[in-house]
């Protein structure tokens, strides 16, 4: 089933004298459930593309559809009830407050909603258990880890049940085991509660954990690939002779 579509969608930056197109006539579809990871190399409109999606930054012509909603169209209160509902934020740079708790960022959202407290309670413990952070809670974000931050964000997002989740380079500012626990998260969320995850990454490691890889060049699809019934380091190899003709960094490694 369609959640997103995303079609005939281009981004200009500056003015006549100095105009640059980040993003150049681009469509596609995602299905409802789907894994799709973004990758490009620095400045290819991967980014743009996802502040857009996520209403961050709008359009110059195209549009874009959720639930066959046209959220380019979305002004006001109409985009700030779709943002808070539908959508789930995960940042390289996890964007924890550092005056509450584990408990309480992940509350926020919840909060801001106006839910109530026991439901409030009772959907963190859950989604803390999936993630492995029950235990870190109480604790303050300068008490965490890297990847107990991000474990945290990424609780925080998807806590309110979004339709769709999104992550900027969410593996980009931890370690290599870190990466992994959290992208075996990300695999349990779309795996076992059909999470529907968009992920930017320039990283092929963090790609293969996806089930398609759309490659973006010069503000344009240059390919897609998908994984398929492929195991893991399959997808991999496949993922970086397709970086190694966009000219990208092959050094990363399983």
């Amino acid at each position: 089933m369609e959640l997103l579509k995303v079609q005939n969608v281009e981004k200009y930056y500056g003015n006549r004298s100095s105009l640059t197109k980040a993003i150049d006539d681009i469509s596609f579809k995602v299905d409802k459930g789907e894994f799709l990871a973004i990758m490009g190399a620095s400045g290819s409109g991967k980014t743009t593309l996802l502040n857009c999606i996520s209403t961050i930054d709008r359009v110059t012509a195209g549009h874009i559809f959720l639930e066959d909603q046209d959220i380019t169209a979305l002004k006001g209160k109409e985009l700030n009830h779709f943002r808070r509902e539908k959508l789930g934020f995960i940042f390289q740079d996890f964007n924890l407050l550092d005056t509450l708790t584990a408990y309480e960022n992940i509350a926020l959202s919840l909060t801001i909603q106006k839910w109530p407290t026991e439901t409030i309670d009772k959907a963190i413990q859950i989604v803390a258990g999936q993630l492995g952070i029950s235990d870190i809670l109480s604790k303050y974000p300068f008490q965490l880890s890297g990847g107990q931050k991000q474990r945290v964000a990424c609780a925080r997002a998807i806590v309110t049940n979004p339709r769709l989740i999104l992550a900027d380079e969410p593996t980009g500012a931890l370690d290599s085991k870190s990466s992994g626990l959290l992208l075996e998260r990300f695999n349990f969320l779309n795996n076992e509660y059909n999470a529907t995850i968009m992920m930017v990454t320039h990283d092929s490691f963090a790609a293969s954990y996806a089930s398609r890889v759309l490659f973006i060049k010069d503000g344009r699809i240059f390919t897609e690939i998908n994984r398929g019934s492929a195991k893991r380091k399959e997808f991999f190899d496949k993922i970086i002779d397709v970086v190694t003709l966009l000219g990208g960094d092959v050094s990363d490694a399983l």
